[in-house]
């Protein structure tokens, strides 16, 4: 992923196209955006094929928490609303929350949970 200059444009950038895509913009997009996540095996993560998703993202732990940290100050520097979002695996029974991170620390499993959203959006809610 190269330098920290490179990692917080290329974070950008995948904000910005889900931002506009969509309205609103979350870890998964913006990990799917700088490469750092297949899409096949978010879906494997989704279909709890997979114990964490941070087993499939690709980068060293140093650069991927890097990225998340410039992704959640850009969000608040354009004054998006956080919004903690529920993720459950897609399988048949009872619903079960879906894990982000190794640990399974709190604090982490939130930062992923949380999706940032257009004032717009936010507003027409």
């Amino acid at each position: 992923m190269g330098n920290r200059r490179q990692i917080e444009q290329r974070v950008i950038q995948a904000a910005e196209s889900a931002l506009y895509r969509q309205q609103y913009v979350s870890p998964l997009d913006v990990l799917l955006g700088i490469g750092s996540l297949k899409f096949t095996d978010m879906q494997d993560w989704k279909k709890g094929r997979v114990p964490y998703l941070e087993r499939v993202i690709q980068g060293s732990l140093g650069k991927i928490s890097y990225a998340m940290k410039c992704f959640r100050s850009w969000a608040h520097q354009k004054g998006l609303k956080p919004s903690k979002t529920a993720y459950f695996a897609k399988i048949k029974g009872p619903k079960r929350d879906l894990q982000f991170s190794k640990s399974g620390d709190p604090t982490i499993e939130k930062a992923y949970r949380t999706h940032y959203v257009s004032p717009i959006l936010a507003e027409k809610k």
